[in-house]
């Protein structure tokens, strides 16, 4: 009678460690891992100067703010936009923001963050984000941003010159 209930306890006890060896979320096994993308998406930033051929800030077309301005993504992670007489100077990055829970809308969020330091007045104020990329092509880079405060879009081209 011994020898049953023990190898009952032995069969419980393995039908036990082998279930909570199992899990029950449908994860394929391979981490989000998006750091590839980014480096791909830092590179084709870094090859070239670029212009702002669409910005659209909630609905207003505010393209021409930035006429004329060459935008140069440089590997240190400084930003540097000149249209020959004036030069602003930020930081740029990409980012993995899969883990944050300030966008809902995707699991594998890569954000492209712009800052310049300047005042709430300055046109540059407005591309201060953390962009969510739509595309990447060699010669083209599509951003957007919903906002959380008063839910407009805004759109954020970028072409190489």
């Amino acid at each position: 009678m011994k020898k049953v209930f023990n190898i009952g306890l032995l069969v419980m006890l393995s039908f036990s460690l082998m279930s909570s060896m199992c899990s029950s979320d449908d994860d394929d096994g391979s981490p989000n891992n998006n750091s590839q993308q980014i480096a791909e998406i830092e590179n084709t930033a870094e090859s070239g100067t670029w212009r702002i051929t669409n910005f659209n800030d909630s609905g207003q077309n505010e393209t021409s703010d930035f006429n004329g301005y060459d935008f140069s993504f440089n590997s240190d992670g400084s930003l540097v936009a000149t249209n020959g007489s004036n030069t602003m100077t930020g930081t740029w990055s990409v980012t993995d923001d899969s883990n944050s829970s300030d966008d809902s809308s995707s699991d594998d969020d890569i954000d492209f963050n712009i800052f310049f330091p300047v005042s709430d007045s300055n046109d540059f104020e407005d591309l201060n984000d953390d962009w969510d990329v739509v595309m990447t092509l060699s010669t083209r880079i599509e951003l957007i941003d919903i906002s959380g405060g008063n839910g407009g879009t805004d759109i954020l081209t970028f072409e190489k010159n």
